[in-house]
């Protein structure tokens, strides 16, 4: 079992890299662009359309205001764009806006930063897999009737590439995003060209499209939320820009300019297709409605709405059919590949956080491949039950998904302008001041621009989903500060003081016995080996007529260790020894008692269930008592030696570090593997 186990892990993660290669996976900026910015392209291929889709509950006179509310969404993200890359050349560790947010405004300020990204995180692969269902589903009805299946499926596959390292999966990505770009930008340039310059009549197919404004006109204040909450559902394009910021490491160096030109690339290309989906939209006539049975009255029997992307490019390749499937299969591709975006995002930050002791430390570590395994997988679950829980409706999973990002935007910026503020009371050149100020003025105003639309994302989307990202942040918080208190509490506990090294009185030692056989011997010899003040043999009185015939062997043995029988009338194990060990301690609190357990080694892990378990609950109980040590004595069995020949045997982390077995360096046979098992007994039985 474990050798299949190996095996399957290898196909799927590959070999192990040792920790010094890890120089090697560094990114340059042509492969670095689809690592991190995926996501933040891969958004202008349903934020446009969530635009169009919130405006027709007014009816298709309200998209008039769609070129005005992209604008806005534009400058907002030129606004990000421009601030963050203050950001990379301040802090280019990796932390980010938690680093930022930590440093300038205090710790709650910086969990509160890591709550939302993680949130955030969580929300991109979710979204970013449920938009690429909902486009593959113009193509495969299939896939349209099975969403969440094929968006489970994705998160896994996405889950084993970025298992095998940053680079590899970098590599991988590369061509599908370029091919996106390429895609898109050719669908808008040779939409508009036929538009505008040969006059072409490209019309989209829902252009000729009766559609009906749900309720009353939309004058007032109700116009006036309506578009405000277009506004916060296109502003999903501005999602995974900071994730460039907390991937700083993993860039080339000079890593802080790579990064920052990476962001310029990221803003460029994201406002172009952005504004030139949106254009095209207006020019084809496209609608898109909330609920198209509904507010399409006459749409033609059995009618299916395509995503906008589907149907703009159907109008623009309507006479070239390879174009329009490679439009929406290139989309649906990067916007199943943007999740990984959150893939490096997530577990870097978890990283950094497990660093600072607010998460698990098993998120510090990095895996065979040099990813941080733990958190990839952790990503992954998470984003499995958000998939199942909306049932991969991208509608319903927008609304939670821009509140984390502006809280971490927001907070960050607020936290570069305490950042110039400190620098500029220490700076004292004319020239340097000048590029500070103007570095304060730009996050300033991101700082004010990203809080506005925080403000207008909480009124617009409280009710309608938000707030379940707001108990998700905040239930995280309350977790990092849980697991913090835990971590300072262990360490205070553990310090050493001046009496910590005093030497107990004498070791009373203790060697449960049930059987006179070879492992009961061996647990014998290593015990007198120890040269322990007192030493006894113990076993439990469960069947007379057993006890009586291990008391006779014993003593026809004639072995120098006295053998003590503790009664148990109720045919207990556990509890009989916990009280003997318990009342040596009490007698001498000054000595320490070490219990030495037989134990067999199996080589299958069926072998386990067959053994009983004593010796597993014994040294349960016994490991909560103070002073207390407890010895595992291992006995190999035939099948142990036989599964120790069938693998080389490694030295611990051998495998991980990409090192040889130990038994290459050696020279030496493989030796059994030390598993825990029972209490040796040759009958097998429940008797210790």
């Amino acid at each position: 079992m474990s050798k299949l186990a190996v095996a399957v892990k290898r196909i799927v993660v590959g070999r192990p890299q040792r920790s010094d290669r890890l120089s090697h996976n560094l990114l340059p900026k042509r492969i670095a662009l689809p690592v991190f910015a995926s996501d933040a392209m891969s958004s202008v291929a349903y934020a446009p359309e969530e635009i169009f889709l919130t405006l027709s509950v007014a009816g298709v006179s309200s998209y008039a205001l769609s070129p005005w509310i992209g604008l806005a969404v534009v400058v907002v993200l030129l606004t990000v764009v421009t601030s963050y890359r203050q950001n990379v050349h301040a802090y280019p560790s990796g932390g980010g806006d938690y680093e930022v947010a930590t440093v300038n405004l205090g710790r709650k300020a910086g969990l509160t930063v890591a709550s939302a990204l993680l949130v955030d995180y969580t929300l991109t692969v979710a979204v970013s897999i449920s938009a690429a269902a909902a486009n593959i589903g113009a193509l495969v009805p299939f896939v349209a009737q099975h969403k969440v299946w094929f968006a489970v499926s994705a998160i896994v596959v996405l889950t084993a590439v970025n298992l095998r390292g940053i680079r590899e999966s970098g590599a991988a990505f590369a061509i599908p995003v370029y091919a996106f770009m390429f895609g898109i930008g050719t669908m808008i340039i040779w939409g508009l060209t036929r538009i505008l310059v040969f006059g072409d009549p490209v019309r989209a197919a829902s252009a000729d499209l009766h559609l009906l404004a749900e309720g009353d006109t939309f004058t007032g204040l109700a116009l006036v939320l309506l578009v405000l909450r277009s506004f916060t559902q296109g502003a999903a394009a501005l999602t995974g820009v900071e994730a460039i910021s907390n991937g700083v490491p993993a860039f080339r160096k000079p890593k802080s300019k790579n990064a920052a030109t990476t962001l310029l690339m990221l803003g460029v290309l994201s406002v172009s297709m952005f504004m030139g989906l949106i254009a095209l939209a207006q020019l084809t006539g496209v609608k898109i409605a909330e609920d198209p049975a509904r507010q399409f009255p006459d749409a033609p029997p059995g009618y299916v709405q395509q995503t906008m992307v589907a149907q703009l490019a159907d109008a623009v390749f309507a006479t070239f059919r390879p174009g329009f499937f490679f439009v929406v299969v290139m989309t649906a591709l990067i916007l199943a590949l943007a999740a990984n975006t959150a893939f490096n995002g997530f577990p870097v930050l978890g990283s950094i956080l497990s660093q600072d002791r607010f998460l698990p430390r098993q998120l510090h570590t990095r895996g065979d491949r040099l990813a941080f395994s733990n958190g990839i997988l952790f990503l992954a679950a998470f984003a499995i039950v958000l998939v199942i829980g909306f049932q991969a409706e991208v509608t319903r999973l927008i609304p939670l998904y821009t509140v984390g990002v502006f809280v971490s935007f927001t907070l960050s910026q607020t936290g570069m302008v305490r950042h110039w503020n400190r620098k500029l009371a220490t700076e004292t050149d004319p020239a340097t001041r000048r590029t500070m100020r103007r570095s304060q003025t730009i996050n300033g105003f991101g700082a004010v621009m990203t809080g506005l639309v925080l403000l207008t994302v909480l009124i617009t989307k409280f009710t309608l989903g938000a707030w379940i990202a707001i108990a998700a942040m905040a239930g995280f918080f309350v977790l990092m500060v849980a697991i913090q208190k835990h971590y300072d509490r262990v360490t205070a506990e553990l310090v050493a003081g001046d009496s910590d090294g005093v030497l107990p009185s004498r070791n009373h030692a203790i060697v449960l016995v049930s059987t006179l056989h070879k492992p009961t011997l061996r647990a014998v010899a290593y015990a007198r080996a120890t040269r322990p003040d007192v030493l006894e043999a113990v076993t439990v009185n469960v069947d007379e007529a057993d006890t009586k015939r291990l008391v006779a062997d014993w003593g026809e043995r004639k072995l120098p260790v006295p053998l003590k029988v503790v009664e148990s009338p109720y045919r207990e194990i556990t509890k009989p020894v916990l009280d003997y060990v318990k009342r040596i301690r009490s007698d001498n609190p000054r000595d320490v008692v070490t219990v030495f357990i037989p134990e067999y080694v199996v080589g299958h892990w069926w072998e386990q269930i067959l053994h009983n378990q004593s010796a597993l609950r014994l040294k349960g109980r016994l490991l909560f008592q103070p002073g207390v040590m407890v010895t595992s004595v291992p006995w190999q069995l035939e099948s142990s030696e036989r599964a120790a020949q069938r693998r080389p045997a490694a030295a611990p982390g051998a495998s991980r570090r990409g090192y040889p077995a130990l038994s290459q360096l050696t020279g030496e046979p493989p030796a059994g593997p030390a598993a825990d098992g029972d209490l040796a007994t040759a009958r097998g039985d429940d008797h210790a």
